[in-house]
């Protein structure tokens, strides 16, 4: 096991608690510590939302899927609640709500379609980013290129036809909301459960006994425990769900600004009053690029601690050109549809929001349509 990676992983995340809670204060310093977690928890569960869609559409091979839905299970049960009640352990909280409506079927079906040939989602990016792919780096920047694009166009969907923001409870109230959402997440979890058993005779269980707990690797269902318990974590640190995406575009408008390419602040995206305050004030200010540099800081150290941090410098033209594309996909269907997978699917799922529940069907379509395109690009099926 190479020592280099484990020491630069510590020396990342201790002088970036540091400086942060030196900076801007306790809290930004634990969401550090807790994007950290979420990096390491995802890189040692190999827990990829992009390779479980592959699995089950190409192969009907449904244990990452299932792992899926039983964190957004133990989610729902954990958050639903407190968001309906306000708050948890004293703290002010919220849920993640948005409308449902064209802009987020049409942003959903592109973030799935990059998702296949860019080999990643928002959370599976930035973790195998820091755990040393250039593949995904490369993915990561073109990401960062297409939501900075949507912003900067956002005048082109942010009048699409859509629904007022809805949740179930406040439609069925609290109680019948959670149980309806565990029935559905449970028929999902049936029919991909079926749908293996179909093609293969028979399903995979899913493990619960594992490698070790700082080497890996992790069964899926480690992952689904521990991510369901940092979102909650979050959910208290920062008083809404685990977002992801929306740092994107401010990185990205942060560049342009930086190169004297145009004045973003003036952008209607930025001048939208909840977005406002977020591109002028520093950017270490900001939660969510908090979580995920320490997202990559925390993949960085596990693969180091796994011994598998050996990036690769030699990379197919064609597998180059599928990260761009995209990468290019990803970030302006994630902006488009109000969220990627964690913070429109997940976040919205566990917010109870309709808008979660309306992002997953595209998305698989946009999947499905990916997975008919990488053999272009030389990308196995």
């Amino acid at each position: 096991m190479a020592r280099a990676p484990i020491l630069l992983g510590v020396a990342v995340l201790a002088c970036g608690a540091a400086w942060l809670g030196h900076g801007q204060g306790w809290r930004h310093a634990a969401l550090w510590g807790v994007g950290a977690a979420l990096g390491i928890a995802l890189y040692h569960a190999t827990f990829s939302f992009a390779g479980g869609f592959r699995a089950l559409l190409a192969h009907r091979r449904s244990a990452a899927v299932r792992a899926q839905l039983a964190m957004l299970a133990l989610l729902v049960v954990l958050m639903l609640p407190a968001i309906d009640h306000g708050s948890l352990a004293g703290a002010p909280v919220r849920g993640i709500v948005f409308p449902l409506g064209v802009a987020v079927v049409v942003g959903a079906f592109l973030f799935g379609v990059g998702m296949q040939l860019g080999g990643g989602c928002g959370s599976g990016t930035l973790y195998t980013a820091g755990g040393g792919s250039l593949r995904m780096l490369l993915t990561l920047a073109f990401f960062v290129a297409g939501a900075t694009l949507a912003a900067w166009q956002s005048e082109a969907w942010t009048t699409l036809p859509a629904l007022p923001p809805a949740t179930l409870p406040g439609i069925f109230g609290l109680w019948p909301a959670l149980g309806l959402s565990l029935a559905l997440l449970a028929a999902a979890a049936l029919v991909a459960w079926l749908a293996e058993r179909r093609r293969h005779g028979v399903a995979e269980p899913l493990p619960w006994r594992g490698g070790g707990l700082l080497r890996g690797p992790w069964p899926m269902l480690w992952g689904a425990v521990a991510l369901a318990a940092l979102n909650l974590l979050t959910l208290w640190l920062a008083g809404r769900p685990w977002v992801i995406t929306a740092a994107f575009p401010l990185w990205g408008s942060r560049a342009v600004e930086a190169f004297g390419w145009d004045d973003p602040a003036f952008w209607p995206f930025w001048e939208d009053p909840t977005r406002a305050e977020a591109i002028l004030r520093p950017i270490a200010a900001d939660r969510i690029t908090v979580m995920d540099l320490g997202l990559m800081a925390g993949a960085l150290l596990a693969a180091g601690l796994a011994g598998r941090f050996a990036p690769r410098f030699a990379m197919p033209w064609r597998h180059a050109a599928a990260s761009a594309l995209g990468g290019l996909l990803l970030g302006v269907g994630a902006v488009v549809a109000s969220g990627c997978n964690i913070s429109a699917y997940v976040a919205g799922i566990a917010s109870g929001s309709l808008h979660g529940w309306g992002w997953i069907l595209p998305a698989l379509a946009g999947n499905w349509v990916g997975l008919r395109l990488r053999p272009a690009f030389g990308l196995a099926g």
